[in-house]
């Protein structure tokens, strides 16, 4: 009767071991046989507890009835060193004829019985195992997802962090992602933008955001149809979080107005994109390839009288009416830094008295210097920078064909202003080359591509005068220390790597010089 007893006992537990397996895996959306390989471990676990953890020690359950068997397990080796875990050629082959090295052998154990401690024990693999894949599957199932708005219920709130219910997972949004003034409740509901999913041991995988420019371009995206379908374009998004916005958008269908779509009939649909975003005031810009016409339509509402570009610094200057200085710089520079961030340009605003105060500067300091390095009168000099001469390198290397057809010049003034400007730069180089030499920058730094000699005279005024100086610059320290001098990024970095080259060059050097020394012994020899 007993017998009958354990036995339907047994068989009963094996089944509820399957059953328990089955509903955690379905709790947690995971696979069932992974649910299983936790048991497994948990009871190895247990069972190195009993047998000693030197033993190596295998269970496995049947996926189908339950059963659970325990397992020592040894290696065939041809020289035991490890009692526990090894066991020699030649005891192996009498236990199976058939075994070789590298082979496993396996003996039964019998089952044991899980003491509260085990017991424990056990439940804390498995439940440490289900949770790395419920993280794992939970990874797996967002990384491809990045980009998306994403609903979910808030969970809880800690330290300012909402932490949301997706359903099939958990993110968080931090506090420096919620929009200013914003609060939620548990069990609010709350769209996000996911941005990014990253594998972590602990804590948050999925991290959203409400404050992300592009949370507010595919909000855009969900309101207006025509973005969706492709025939509106959104080409370029700058947020102040919740407070304001710009968005620049085209239109690839010219019968189609882009911003009158966007903000929809009577402002319905920017108005559900607003609600969402707290009241965020949001201006719809029209996009053009035109850098000058894209920037002045990014600082609307304020009109612009004159703009001037320097491509090469991505820099412009922005000339406004004096009653529009204010609007156009916007409350704490908000309306000039958006609109920045909008283009990639930097954006210097002046006014209209200004910038004719400036040019006026600019003329005067011009004239003066070409007075003083050429030699001429006033009338002349203004001439020159009326033509648009800024540098006495432009007068110099300018064909003299083109000053002649300045009005009131000849051939005869332009190659004698040609001539003063040579002189002027021959002589100035030669005053430069004589101070750098007694500040002691070497001849090896000034044969250096890219180095003037008004560079060189600086570098030796800030005790840069060697390869070894040179190199240990970085290329923005370079830039700063060459404040009067247009150097771009790149051609800094190209200074610096040529000064460094040497080091290079004394690391092959021995290797080059053994040979003809093994040569030379070889012969003696």
């Amino acid at each position: 009767m007993s017998t009958v007893e354990t036995e339907t006992a047994t068989g009963w537990n094996r089944m509820e071991l399957l059953q328990i397996a089955d509903s955690v895996a379905r709790e947690k959306n995971i696979d069932p046989r992974t649910v299983l390989e936790a048991m497994e471990e948990a009871i190895q676990k247990a069972a190195r507890s009993k047998y000693g953890h030197e033993n190596d020690i295998r269970a496995e359950i049947n996926p189908k009835t339950g059963q659970i068997n325990l397992y020592r397990c040894l290696e065939v080796v041809e020289t035991v060193e490890n009692d526990y875990v090894e066991i020699s050629l030649g005891s192996a082959s009498r236990r199976n004829p058939d075994a070789q090295v590298g082979d496993t052998i396996a003996d039964e154990l019998p089952p044991i019985d899980f003491g509260r401690i085990a017991a424990q024990t056990a439940k804390q693999v498995i439940v440490q195992k289900v949770r790395e894949a419920e993280r794992e599957r939970q990874f797996e199932e967002y990384k491809d997802r990045i980009g998306e708005i994403i609903n979910g219920l808030v969970k809880r709130m800690e330290y300012g962090n909402v932490t949301v219910d997706l359903g099939r997972g958990e993110a968080v949004v931090r506090r420096d992602e919620l929009l200013q003034r914003e609060s939620f409740r548990q069990g609010d509901r709350i769209r996000a933008y996911i941005y990014d999913v990253r594998r972590e041991q602990r804590g948050p995988q999925i991290f959203l955001s409400r404050t992300h420019p592009q949370f507010m371009a595919k909000l855009f995206t969900q309101e207006v149809p025509e973005i969706y379908d492709g025939i509106i374009e959104i080409k370029a998004v700058a947020r102040d979080p919740g407070s304001r916005a710009k968005i620049a958008v085209l239109s690839n269908d010219g019968a189609i107005d882009p911003v009158g779509a966007c903000v929809g009939m009577r402002g319905s649909r920017v108005q559900a994109v607003v609600n969402e975003l707290q009241g965020e005031k949001i201006d719809i810009i029209q996009w053009s390839p035109d850098p000058a016409t894209f920037i002045v339509n990014a600082l609307a509402p304020a009109e612009v009288a004159k703009v001037v570009l320097d491509e090469d610094a991505m820099r412009i200057e922005v000339v406004v009416p004096d009653d529009q200085l204010s609007l156009a710089i916007g409350r704490r520079g908000q309306n000039v830094r958006l609109a920045s961030q909008l283009t990639g340009w930097d954006i210097d605003i002046m006014t209209e008295a200004e910038e004719s105060e400036r040019r006026q500067e600019e003329f005067r300091q011009r004239s003066e210097m070409f007075i003083t390095s050429l030699d001429v009168d006033e009338v002349i000099a203004q001439l020159l920078v009326t033509e648009g001469f800024t540098t006495i390198d432009e007068v110099a290397f300018v064909a003299i064909e083109e000053i002649a057809e300045i009005e009131g010049f000849d051939e005869d003034i332009a190659a004698e202003l040609s001539s003063r400007a040579n002189e002027f730069l021959t002589a100035e180089e030669e005053r430069h080359t004589e101070r750098r030499t007694e500040l002691g920058v070497g001849d090896d730094v000034a044969e250096i591509e890219g180095l003037t000699s008004a560079m060189l005279v600086v570098l030796g005024e800030n005790e840069i005068k060697t390869l070894d100086d040179l190199g240990d610059l970085a290329g923005d320290e370079l830039i700063e220390m060459l404040p009067d001098f247009v150097l771009a990024e790149e051609e800094a970095n190209t200074i610096i790597m040529a000064a460094r080259a040497h080091w290079f060059d004394d690391e092959d050097e021995p290797a080059v010089e053994e040979e003809p020394t093994e040569a030379s012994e070889g012969s003696d020899a």
